[in-house]
């Protein structure tokens, strides 16, 4: 399929429904083959940049082993840093014609703040505020924890675009929509613009799918197997109603693909989707018309099984199900934050790798 082909099921989703997508990558020859079927934003996180270290392997092994040179005095610390928003920085550029395009509406790269810090929320400012400034369309991840949701106010009001991750249920999309608003009635009560401001709040669909199947596992549940892999996008119907609703300025992203349904099912929303280059090359090549079904209940036997024999669906499921300072405790967000961080500690030991070279390893 080439990569103006306009039966391209992505690319029709973009041209014919208010919904969008990303690629959930920075990686630069896929984000090329996704903007050329009518993606408009890309992430990142340090899993996100371990893998494209080691996809673009030519470029990015001889790029450390620069940096290690010229910086001698740097940290290991500094020296995946300056690597992760490099990275970033080379994916923005990628999107900027995105970006100009849409007047700065859409065409921007999400990068992540440290995830271990994410209980101090005045470092992830700190650090968002520098993200913020590394291209012009830049967009930073501060998790939906209680020390995450303050972060997001605060950098909101400091005039960064924040995107809500580690989130996956409807009370903690509600919590950052509500702290994006109250940053941004800061923001024009203090007399700066607000209307370039791109705020995004992400559930993570396919990873409350996962919980809850732990869950089923765990608990010994009797659970229709095929109600858990409709949890997230229940979720995020509930989620997308009361945001319409209340009339929120967030756009929901749903992010962490597992099947199909989790972009069937949510076409037609004013929302975006987050998806890995598999799953766009799967989707482009399944020949599925993308037929607006955001505002098709989720099957109320499928719904009421999951609210009835799963405690914690129903925390996720209803607005007032958890309190912020329940968030980080919430299964899935505990699971995805020790993920992060391991991933993180990952990335600086494949650094260390690079920079500082194992004397004892046979070479290549």
């Amino acid at each position: 399929m080439s990569t103006t082909d306009p039966i391209s099921p992505l690319l029709r989703m973009t041209r014919e429904t208010p919904t969008g997508y990303w690629n959930d990558s920075c990686a630069v020859d896929e984000l090329a083959y996704a903007v050329a079927r009518g993606a408009t934003g890309a992430t990142s996180n340090p899993s996100i940049v371990l893998d494209v270290m080691k996809s673009e392997r030519a470029h990015w092994v001889p790029r450390v082993r620069d940096l290690a040179a010229e910086n001698p005095t740097w940290t290991e610390v500094e020296l995946t840093w300056a690597i992760i928003e490099e990275m970033a920085v080379r994916g923005a550029a990628v999107l900027e014609p995105v970006f100009v395009a849409n007047g700065g509406r859409r065409g921007r790269l999400s990068l992540q703040t440290n995830p271990a810090n994410h209980r101090d929320p005045a470092r992830m400012v700190e650090q968002g505020v520098r993200f913020a400034g590394l291209a012009p369309n830049m967009q930073v991840k501060f998790p939906a924890t209680a020390a995450g949701i303050a972060a997001i106010e605060e950098a909101t009001f400091r005039g960064v675009n924040i995107n809500a991750t580690v989130s996956f249920t409807v009370p903690q999309a509600l919590a950052a929509a509500e702290a994006v608003e109250r940053g941004l009635g800061r923001r024009a009560a203090a007399g700066e613009d607000v209307s370039s401001m791109t705020p995004i709040v992400t559930i993570m669909v396919g990873r409350l799918d996962d919980w809850m199947k732990v869950l089923v596992e765990r608990d010994g549940l009797a659970v229709d197997p095929d109600a858990t892999n409709w949890a997230g996008i229940a979720a995020f119907k509930r989620a997308y109603g009361i945001f319409r609703e209340r009339g929120y300025r967030s756009r929901l992203l749903a992010a962490a693909y597992r099947h199909r349904l989790h972009w069937t099912e949510l076409v037609g929303g004013e929302v975006s989707m987050t998806l890995p280059y598999a799953w766009q090359v799967r989707f482009n090549a399944s020949g599925i018309a993308p037929e607006p079904r955001m505002d098709i209940p989720v099957d109320p036997a499928f719904l009421d099984d999951l609210l009835e024999r799963i405690p914690d669906f129903r925390r996720a499921y209803e607005p007032a199900g958890m309190t912020p300072d329940e968030f980080e405790g919430f299964g899935a967000s505990a699971r995805t934050l020790r993920a992060f961080i391991r991933s993180y500690h990952d990335l600086q030991a494949a650094i260390r790798d690079i920079s500082l070279p194992d004397p004892d390893a046979r070479p290549a």
